[in-house]
């Protein structure tokens, strides 16, 4: 079981270097672990594709909001596998699966270090939707406003190509120092007693020693999640559950016991 409250800080776990081969079969444990609990799975990741539909239907006013909101979705996808890690580090240990043991780790991270880390990531989300807010006005002026919610026309213009390929770059940048942040940074909270900072640095140095296999993990992240936003989010409903379980085993195979 997760740490209780009251013990003293864990040790720091070393930091280990993986292969591409670590990824595969991250993403094979990953996929065997929600067809061993479909149900849960698809529980966890339906809460967030409600959510982004709702973000859409009600927010999104022009197609710029919705290129917005898509963009910066994925940021705050790490934060919802935490019921997918717990799933996954009980399959890991033999432990049975049932909804009020799970639900109830969930709810106790709430007085644990996991929300100041959902903080962080909550005001990145934040900053981002305002950025990408601002370079749209840069880019676009106040006449876009005249027709960006009926015609495709101005984003098809040297100006609006620009600016998308500029959102775009400054989105995945954004995206990857969230990644680095928190790719091992959120299992390790669920399972031991790490304050949020200490958790998130160590997640940066995990990617730092591992650049070339993190920057090939956050680029299958980010496009298993575009593919699943595109038939309106509904396909986040299986590749949310499958990447939470495939964080697990890549956050056990990254950070390891020191002898």
């Amino acid at each position: 079981m997760p740490v209780d409250d009251n013990m003293p800080p864990s040790a720091l776990p070393r930091v280990e270097e993986i292969t591409l081969r670590d990824l595969a079969v991250s993403l094979r444990s990953g996929w065997r672990d929600f067809r061993r609990a479909p149900g849960y799975g698809l529980f966890f990741s339906s809460v967030y594709t409600v959510a982004g539909i709702l973000l859409i239907h009600f927010g999104a006013g022009t197609l710029a909001w919705t290129l917005t909101v898509s963009l910066g979705f994925p940021l705050v996808a790490p934060f919802a596998a935490v019921g997918l890690y717990e799933i996954s580090r009980r399959l890991e240990k033999g432990e049975g699966l049932n909804w009020y043991g799970i639900l109830g780790v969930v709810l106790r991270e709430k007085d644990r270090q996991l929300p100041w880390a959902g903080a962080v990531i909550v005001i990145y989300f934040l900053f981002w939707t305002f950025l990408a807010h601002m370079i749209f006005a840069l880019f676009m002026g106040p006449g876009a406003m005249t027709n960006v919610t009926s015609s495709l026309d101005i984003y098809l213009t040297r100006v609006g190509l620009a600016m998308i390929l500029t959102e775009l770059a400054v989105g995945g940048v954004l995206a990857f120092v969230l990644f680095a942040l928190t790719v091992v940074s959120l299992p390790l909270l669920l399972e031991r007693e790490v304050d949020f900072v200490t958790a998130m640095l160590l997640s940066m140095s995990a990617v730092r020693n591992n650049l070339t296999v993190m920057a090939v993990w956050s680029f299958s992240v980010a496009i298993l999640l575009f593919a699943g936003m595109l038939p309106y989010f509904l396909g986040l409903l299986f590749v949310l559950p499958v990447l939470g379980h495939s964080t697990w085993h890549l956050y056990r195979r990254t950070l390891k016991d020191s002898a």
